[in-house]
C-alpha cells in the first residue's frame, strides 16, 4: 500500500514540503510506503483542450506529467500539496490538476481512492485554495479522510510551518486518517 504525496511548490525544500513529509511520516507510521513528488524543475504545460484524453486514458502533450499520473493510479492515497500564490493553488500544481483530471475522469480511474489537500499559507487565501483542491479530489470520486482542522499551515520563509504546531497537528492526524482509510478500504 502506497500514498504519494504531490507538491505544487515551486521552491524545494520548503514549507509545503516539510508539510508533506510531516504528514507522510505519519502515514509511514501506520505502514504505509510514501513518496514525495516535486512538481518543481518538471516540465508540465497546461490543458490544451484537445480533449484526445475523453476517448483515451491518454494525453498527447509531451512533458514530465505522465510518469506522475501513472505513479498516482499505482497508489492507494495521493495528497496534493500547494502554497497559497494569489488566493489559490500554484500554476504548476493547477496545470497538473487539470490534465490528470481529466485524463482521469472518463473512466474514472481515481474513484476510491484516498486523498485529500495540504495547504500553506502567509496570511490568507488558504480557504479557497483548499477547497480548490478538494474540490479535484470530489469530482474525481476519490474518498477524503478528516483530521482535527484543515489541512492547513502557516508559514512564509522556509522552516516557518514548523513553529505552527497546530498546523503540524492537524496534518499529522490528517495522515493517521489517511493510513487507517486505506487499510480499512484494502481489508
Amino acid at each position: 500500500m502506497k500514498a504519494v504525496a504531490i507538491i505544487g511548490s515551486p521552491r524545494e525544500g520548503g514549507n509545503t514540503e516539510i508539510l508533506s513529509r510531516h504528514t507522510l511520516k505519519a502515514i509511514e507510521s501506520e505502514g504505509l510506503e510514501t513518496e514525495i513528488i516535486r512538481l518543481a524543475g518538471l516540465d508540465i504545460h497546461p490543458c490544451n483542450a484537445c480533449m484526445v484524453c475523453r476517448q483515451e486514458e491518454r494525453c498527447p502533450i509531451n512533458d514530465d506529467l505522465f510518469p506522475i499520473y501513472t505513479k498516482m493510479k499505482e497508489a492507494e492515497a495521493v495528497i496534493l500539496a500547494s502554497p497559497v500564490y494569489f488566493g489559490s493553488v500554484t500554476a504548476q500544481l493547477k496545470a497538473f490538476m487539470d490534465r490528470a483530471g481529466y485524463i482521469a475522469l472518463p473512466k474514472r480511474v481515481l474513484a476510491g481512492k484516498v486523498g485529500g489537500p495540504l495547504v500553506v499559507a502567509r496570511r490568507a487565501g488558504q480557504n479557497f485554495t483548499f477547497a480548490q483542491i478538494m474540490y479535484w479530489y470530489h469530482v474525481l470520486g476519490f474518498y477524503m479522510p478528516g483530521s482535527t482542522y484543515w489541512n492547513i499551515a502557516f508559514g512564509r520563509e522556509k522552516g516557518d510551518v514548523e513553529e505552527d504546531e497546530e498546523g503540524l497537528r492537524t496534518v499529522w492526524n490528517f495522515g493517521k486518517n489517511i493510513a487507517l482509510m486505506v487499510k480499512k478500504l484494502k481489508a
